[in-house]
């Protein structure tokens, strides 16, 4: 691969896997599976039929790049509301906090929002 297309396949692959695992976590707590989420136990059933309900189809429309630029920009602000409401009030630091997945979930859909859902999607740019 040389230099745009392999920046094309790099920016695709980024999203699509973001986008599984975002999946993951909507899948954990609506279907139970993977079964054994932590802190699952801890949400307020609306909570956590919300939070589910966002991860599971913004994961999905993430993975196959449907809307991605809209989706991405909501998630990244779910996730910035997130880290602000359950992590940042135990530790500023996110290696201590536990909050470096959901900065990073952030950062990666508001790129995607920025930059779009590259070469292998549904929406092409």
């Amino acid at each position: 691969m040389q230099g745009s297309s392999a920046k094309g396949v790099l920016h695709s692959l980024l999203r699509i896997m973001a986008g599984l695992a975002f999946l993951e976590h909507g899948t954990g707590k609506l279907l139970h599976f993977p079964a054994g989420l932590p802190f699952i136990d801890q949400l307020p059933a609306g909570l956590l039929y919300f939070t589910g309900t966002i991860e599971l189809v913004g994961g999905l429309l993430i993975t196959i790049g449907l809307f991605t630029r809209p989706v991405a920009f909501v998630l990244s602000g779910f996730m910035a509301f997130a880290y602000f409401m359950a992590h940042f009030p135990r530790s500023f630091f996110p290696a201590i906090n536990g909050g470096e997945a959901a900065l990073l979930y952030c950062f990666i859909f508001l790129f995607l929002a920025a930059a779009g859902p590259g070469p292998w999607a549904v929406d092409k740019d």
